[in-house]
């Protein structure tokens, strides 16, 4: 370049030097250093979703599980059977339990 396009380029905005490749290699080099970092958290950042989603899945089956399995047990449960059959005395042990829980609670 000339002097006088030298001047003309930094004073003008609309004039650009021309720029080879290699002119900034540091800055390209931290470019394709920060590529590389962010394109390998965004995998372990979709392996952890992935195991979340997959964890949250098998816990909501046992959960799922876990509430049939107590629904059964209920069902056959001699508690229950007895509470069908005598439901008088099952409110009164209700009761009578409430009013030691009650009573205990208050004394502390």
């Amino acid at each position: 370049m000339s002097a006088a396009t030298e001047k003309n380029a930094t004073t003008n905005p609309k004039i650009k030097p021309k720029v080879t490749q290699n002119e900034h290699p540091v800055s390209d080099s931290v470019r394709e250093t920060l590529h590389k970092s962010v394109d390998a958290l965004a995998e372990k950042a979709a392996y952890a979703e992935t195991s979340m989603r997959n964890g949250a899945a098998r816990g909501s089956e046992s959960i799922v599980e876990g509430k049939e399995r107590a629904t059964k047990a209920w069902k056959e449960s001699a508690i229950k059977r007895y509470a069908t059959e005598n439901p008088v005395a099952t409110a009164g042990i209700a009761f009578a339990l409430g009013a030691m829980a009650a009573s205990l609670i208050r004394r502390k």
